[in-house]
């Protein structure tokens, strides 16, 4: 159906270019166009108008048809939905390495580290003290 509709969509293209360089110059190109010979009446002027104009609103269906034919079959999709990860096996008593979209990942590793107690190493170490000021040298 597509295709179709993309063979109407060119035809329709290529008549419109047709018919827009069939119609009268109004003459401020440079001096090119605009003698008479070819379609010249006033009769001839309307029908061009009114072709161009019944073309141009079938491109523009033909077109906004094709874009809505091709997004159709697409649904939104998230970019965190697609990034997953391969798992590797992990040490022994390591916890698993987590699995999913990035943002499940994310909430797993919060929680891993929500739970984990700190190091004993880091419980009620007091800050360094800052340094201080030099003396002064003494003068001889």
């Amino acid at each position: 159906m597509q295709t179709v509709i993309i063979v109407i969509h060119l035809m329709i293209v290529i008549a419109l270019v047709a018919v827009v360089l069939l119609q009268r110059s109004e003459g401020g190109a440079l001096g090119i166009g605009g003698g008479g010979g070819f379609l010249t009446g006033r009769g001839q002027a309307n029908a061009l108008t009114r072709a161009t104009a019944i073309l141009a609103a079938l491109f523009f269906l033909t077109s906004l048809t094709l874009t809505i034919m091709a997004n159709v079959n697409h649904a939104p999709k998230s970019i965190l939905d697609g990034a997953t990860t391969t798992t590797t096996p992990s040490p022994a008593g390591a916890p698993p390495a987590p699995t999913g979209n990035l943002l499940n990942q994310l909430q797993t590793l919060e929680k891993q580290k929500n739970q984990q107690p700190a190091s004993p190493g880091s419980q009620n170490v007091p800050a360094p003290a800052a340094p201080t000021a030099p003396a002064a040298p003494r003068s001889p």
